[in-house]
């Protein structure tokens, strides 16, 4: 088996980072200008396509050839662009950004290796940014460059040079880094699901141009009439401006405002009596539901076919592996609440720009929008789309790993875990829980299964449900005693992690293996986490010391979550065991894409817990949930489920 490291630089006037990588290579323009190569780690060559060069026959023959496998960072990229050209399998390629991700590394080359201490240098990583937008993006014309609209060699022969010396060193890099993580490889079922994930972002999800342009229209006349009213009710040159809006409302109301924060603007609208101050209130509450970014985006991904492609990212959530989403960020779309009648009336009269009648029926025309994006995917002409989703899965996966018996026993019966974990907290008959008690036992499931307390009872939402914060602490308590084997879980996970530093020997903890794993010659030690399905969780450079609450804690180098710089990050047992549940999640939707996919059915979307196939049958549906439902090899004795239905256009149930 021969090896094959590739980078290349391309032209496309299309903005990359905002309409993607489909559309990008999609353009008319798109080219591919330079081409550098490595066989086998030997020095690096490059071939200058955009001054006439060729590539030789040994790399064209070497990019189909089952033989060679070909490496490259962000390996989608270079992929997609070749296949342009000409065919070269995804099955053939490796990346080696997802194996830096793998082993718990940031995204991007310049990250990665600062994170794994290879010599950078700043410089010239800095004109590698610059000489990117001399000549891979237009050129905005002017006097001085003779009008042009695009840098081609012969106008800056030393910047080229510079370039093909920059598009030579990644090839460099991403052969030191592919090195160093060699000795920690993506197990064969990783890269398998990575090809996947390439279909099914290539085949990319319809969408509804009609819908979201009526959107854009309707959205952009709201706003103006209601910072009309707003200016008219203020005399305010900016009502959208806090410092001014706030001095405003102090005046107007009599008393101070300190913030114009959601809830204090909910706050003060239940307060204020009728009249201008709460009208204003009230308009702004409605322009801060008006998020068109979602419409505008879906507006710049759409290929010509009006297909919306590379929603995905594999890998994206750092260590549990599990996707994220890019581009329109289908992770976090608006929930629909109204009726399916009410939700296709409010599409046909947004399709048709009719403001007044939208205002008559809906009101809040600003929540209705939101309510519609995730509307915008749609099922093309003659097919329909059919959206499994698995049912509470990861309290299935808790229950099944710490071996909560009760749990099981709900999940394996009726499901009604809400009601059954009150019952259970509160010792009342099941039948008999509903309302008040429902709720409690609600948030409960939501909030305490990794080691939260009151705060995270709070953050999902108890005191809106009506719950007073002195009576979250009981809460907690009859939670946990309800869910002893939970709890020890925890307390487990935390022992064994510091054992495992303290001693350097590996500890099982029901099926789940922590272990020292280390490489010195390449600079590599890892806290590692073996799952059920054989794949790993990688903590980078592990070590003990004293957390916030002066105990023993692991800590390992990571990106931080606000920042995203690398920095050191403290874990503690419940954060062990919901990293460890997320991925166990992650990996029976990976088994349940794959089955889907080797079934026939043509996957366009998942998010979360859901999968998302493009049909012309209605019994398909019935198939993948059956499909969805299927015992895990892995995992004996985790009952799964999934409920699902048909439509016409994406939304929730």
């Amino acid at each position: 088996m021969r090896h094959l490291s590739i980078d290349i630089e391309t032209y496309s006037s299309v903005n990359i980072k905002k309409a993607g990588l489909y559309k990008y290579v999609q353009s008319p323009d798109f080219q591919i200008l330079l081409f550098a190569y490595s066989w086998d780690g030997m020095p690096v060559q490059i071939v200058d396509l955009v001054q006439g060069e060729s590539l030789p026959m040994e790399v064209i023959h070497g990019l189909y050839d089952p033989q060679v496998i070909k490496h490259a960072y962000n390996a989608a990229f270079e992929w997609y662009c070749i296949n342009s050209v000409m065919q070269s399998p995804i099955e053939q390629w490796r990346c080696t950004q997802i194996h830096g991700l793998y082993c718990g590394y940031p995204a991007g080359l310049g990250k990665v290796g600062e994170a794994l201490g290879l010599p950078q240098d700043k410089k010239k990583m800095g004109v590698g940014g610059a000489l990117i937008r001399t000549f891979c993006v237009p050129t905005k014309p002017s006097k001085s460059n003779g009008g042009r609209t695009r840098t081609l060699p012969h106008h800056e022969p030393e910047k080229w040079q510079l370039f093909k010396d920059y598009c030579m060193g990644d090839v460099v890099a991403e052969m030191e880094i592919l090195r160093r993580l060699s000795v920690f490889p993506v197990p064969d079922q990783e890269w398998q699901l990575w090809q996947l994930d390439q279909r099914i972002n290539v085949r990319g999800i319809a969408c509804d141009r009609e819908l979201v342009e009526g959107a854009l229209a309707v959205d952009s006349q709201i706003t103006a009439a209601l910072m009309q009213e707003a200016i008219q009710l203020s005399g305010l040159d900016n009502p959208k401006s806090v410092q001014q809006l706030k001095k405003w409302l102090s005046e107007e109301i009599g008393e101070e405002i300190e913030d114009l924060r959601k809830d204090t603007v909910s706050g003060l609208i239940m307060e204020v009596e009728e009249g201008r101050a709460k009208r204003v209130l009230q308009i702004r509450r409605e322009l801060s539901k008006t998020s068109v970014k979602k419409y505008q985006a879906m507006q710049t991904v759409a290929c010509e076919d009006n297909r919306v492609r590379g929603l995905l990212q594999f890998y994206g959530a750092n260590r549990t592996g599990r996707w994220a989403g890019r581009l329109v960020q289908v992770h976090n779309l608006t929930k629909n609440k109204m009726a399916l009648e009410l939700l296709k009336f409010a599409r046909q009269l947004v399709r048709e720009k009719r403001v007044d009648m939208l205002k008559f029926m809906y009101g809040n025309v600003p929540d209705t929008l939101s309510q519609l994006i995730r509307t915008a995917f749609i099922a093309p002409r003659g097919k329909m789309l059919h959206v499994a989703d698995f049912s509470a899965i990861e309290a299935r996966v808790i229950a099944w790993l710490a071996g909560e018996q009760w749990r099981l026993d709900v999940f394996s019966t009726h499901g009604k875990i809400y009601e059954a974990s009150a019952s259970a907290m509160f010792g009342v008959p099941l039948e008999d829980v509903s309302g008040d008690l429902r709720q409690k036992g609600k948030v409960s499931e939501l909030a305490l299964g990794y080691q939260g307390a009151s705060g995270a009872l709070i953050s999902m939402g108890a005191l809106d449900m009506g719950l007073k914060e002195e009576e979250l602490p009981e809460i907690v308590t009859r939670w946990r005693n309800a869910n002893r084997r939970i709890v020890d879980l925890w307390y487990s996970f935390e022992r064994a992690a510091i054992e495992v530093m303290e001693t350097g020997q590996p500890v099982g903890v029901r099926g789940i293996i922590f272990a020292r794993e280390s490489h010195h010659a390449n600079g590599l030690d890892f806290f590692t986490v073996q799952l059920p399905s054989g794949r790993k969780l990688y903590y980078v450079a592990p070590r003990l010391a004293q957390n916030d609450f002066g105990k023993q804690a692991l800590h390992y180098m990571g990106p931080d979550q606000k920042t995203g710089k690398w920095a050191l990050i403290s874990t503690y047992g419940g954060k062990l065991v919901e990293n460890v549940v997320q991925a166990i999640a992650r990996d029976c939707l990976a088994v349940a894409l794959v089955k889907v996919e080797h079934a026939g059915y043509e996957t366009v979307l998942h998010v979360h817990d859901e999968i998302g196939i493009e049909s012309d049958r209605t019994e398909d549906l019935e198939n993948v949930l059956a499909l969805l439902g299927e015992p895990v090899p892995w995992a004996p004795g985790l009952s799964l489920k999934a409920a699902g239905f048909t439509t016409e256009f994406y939304m929730k149930d």
